[in-house]
């Protein structure tokens, strides 16, 4: 169901109609409802967004993708290690979800402190990761966590997941091969979103796109390098004609409905995420 006004609040392409897609984050059983009843095409659920965000409990998967009738994507990521205190740390740092020495954020979405401007393609080695939240560190996994992200992909499965949404960095900060390889194949034929991890890795962007198209995912969910997707335009935009449509390249960090009209004029990508969206 589609409240009344919602196709005012999104822009259509003149030409050939195309309504945009609207990807809705959420933590709980109740946004992702709050968020079908809006408007929203799709959901990507997953929890503790103040550390980046990790796999949702099975309880909850299983309870939403049962509620909703849009798809539900999974966010597919171990959660980082966890101190006697309860704080969770970055795998190197202890920094994930934080900006350096500010306390936690919404290092993904919802943080004001994460949002300061920055030139698009900023590299990591330029601190990159000082800006966002979180660094390349943080998505370099063991064989032992790609075993464990497997065998919870197997579980969305077998519940009615729509897809998974995944990233995996070597130690150089570079998309890893191996690793992803072995997620989208067990993920298969579960459609592959790869996730933000992209905003910090350091391979070119457009190295890393046409990486991400060999391995087959089906979309890029990023910032376009920068604190946030209306920053990252130009970057986004680039990406966007790059893809020319063999992967979506779908915008997130800082969307609302407020800024998409515009950020859609400039980047024409076809979906859009948030935990501000619709």
């Amino acid at each position: 169901m589609i409240v009344p006004g919602f196709n005012y609040r999104y822009p259509k392409d003149g030409d050939d109609e195309l309504d945009l897609v609207i990807e809705s984050c959420c933590t709980t059983l109740e946004q992702a409802l709050s968020a079908q009843v809006r408007g929203a095409d799709r959901i990507e659920l997953c929890t503790c967004l103040s550390v980046g965000g990790v796999t949702p409990p099975h309880g909850l998967v299983e309870r939403v993708v049962n509620s909703l009738s849009i798809p539900v994507n999974v966010l597919i990521r171990p959660a980082p290690p966890e101190t006697d205190a309860g704080v969770f740390l970055s795998r190197k740092h202890a920094t994930l979800g934080t900006v350096r020495g500010r306390g936690p954020s919404a290092a993904w979405e919802g943080s004001s402190e994460a949002r300061r401007s920055g030139r698009e393609t900023q590299s990591v080695a330029d601190g990159a990761g000082r800006i966002m939240g979180f660094e390349a560190e943080d998505f370099v996994y063991a064989d032992k966590d790609i075993a464990q992200m497997m065998e919870e992909i197997a579980f969305c499965k077998s519940v009615g997941a729509a897809g998974i949404v995944v990233g995996a960095l070597t130690p150089s900060g570079a998309v890893d091969l191996v690793a992803m390889q072995r997620l989208v194949a067990a993920a298969h034929p579960l459609p592959v979103t790869f996730h933000r991890a992209f905003d910090v890795c350091t391979q070119d962007p457009f190295d890393a796109l046409e990486t991400l198209i060999t391995l087959g995912c089906a979309r890029l969910l990023t910032s376009g390098r920068a604190p946030s997707a209306w920053d990252g335009r130009g970057l986004l935009s680039r990406l966007v004609r790059r893809a020319n449509g063999r992967l979506i390249v779908m915008p997130g960090k800082g969307v609302t409905p407020a800024n998409l009209p515009a950020l859609f004029a400039f980047t024409r990508a076809p979906e859009y995420h948030g935990t501000q969206l619709p």
